[in-house]
């Protein structure tokens, strides 16, 4: 079997350096299935990503979601596409305290170049933080450029 390759699998598979964006959330790959178009990620959410009451800032939870839903997308494309995100809405359901968050992220529906996401964040007690629906398009990797 050879091995996966495009930006997200060299990124995880260490033969790549992962975004900056990424790192400054702490990103950790834990799981993709590539079959069933999930993935289950974890970020460190520090003291620098609160707000005065000690609380995690809802904007970094939302880049956590989108560094949730995009990878679940990309881990199912070759390496010569990339994928566009048109849209995403996140809706936060509680508040949380600095420390591991989960991220796991699927492919509801795909239909040609467009695809369908949704995302949650779990607490370290697995309680659920907040959720995300998001539409991308699937771009050549050349395009990526362009790309939001």
């Amino acid at each position: 079997m050879s091995a996966r390759t495009g930006p997200f699998w060299d990124g995880v598979e260490g033969r790549a350096p992962i975004p900056p964006a990424a790192a400054t959330l702490g990103l950790e790959f834990i799981a993709a299935d590539t079959e069933n178009a999930t993935i289950e990620l974890a970020f460190a959410a520090t003291e620098d990503f609160t707000n005065p009451l000690g609380n995690v800032l809802g904007a970094f939870l939302s880049a956590m979601l989108y560094d949730t839903v995009g990878p679940a997308l990309l881990a199912t494309l070759g390496p010569d596409e990339f994928q566009s995100t048109l849209e995403i809405k996140v809706s936060f359901l509680r508040s949380t305290r600095p420390g591991r968050i989960t991220g796991k992220g699927r492919v509801v529906h795909r239909a040609g170049d467009l695809a369908y996401l949704e995302g949650v964040l779990l607490d370290s007690g697995e309680a659920l933080i907040a959720t995300a629906s998001a539409t991308a398009r699937v771009i050549p990797l050349g395009a990526a450029g362009n790309a939001p």
